[in-house]
């Protein structure tokens, strides 16, 4: 069993910066995959930033560069350093781990970018 504890979210301006940190527990952080998601009410969830168990990037489109996600395996913790925020970036963050077939969601963090 894998816990995820999200850290980091909060209220920015639109410019601003925020780094989201996801705490690992319960089994060996570094074989899994991991992921951040973020979902807005009424809409589904959906895939920011990925890595792989061997660091690994993929980025969806919408970051264009303003993100960058990384791991600290000795720490057994995810990043996500969120750069150039948008209004449209308000969503609850989700950390994600896989290891098929199982995966672990987080209870989520709140990010909110003002204008």
């Amino acid at each position: 069993q894998v816990r995820l504890v999200e850290s980091g979210g909060g209220l920015v301006q639109a410019g601003g910066s925020l780094r989201l940190s996801c705490a690992a527990s319960g089994a060996d952080f570094s074989i899994y995959g991991m992921g951040w998601f973020r979902q807005t009410p009424g809409k589904q969830r959906e895939l920011v930033a990925s890595i792989s168990s061997h660091g690994t990037t993929n980025y969806l489109n919408f970051v264009n560069g303003r993100f960058t996600i990384s791991r600290d395996n000795a720490k057994n913790t995810l990043y996500l350093q969120m750069n150039s925020l948008k209004p449209e970036d308000t969503a609850l963050y989700y950390c994600h781990a896989i290891a098929y077939p199982k995966e672990y969601w987080g209870q989520g963090t709140q990010v909110t970018v003002s204008s």
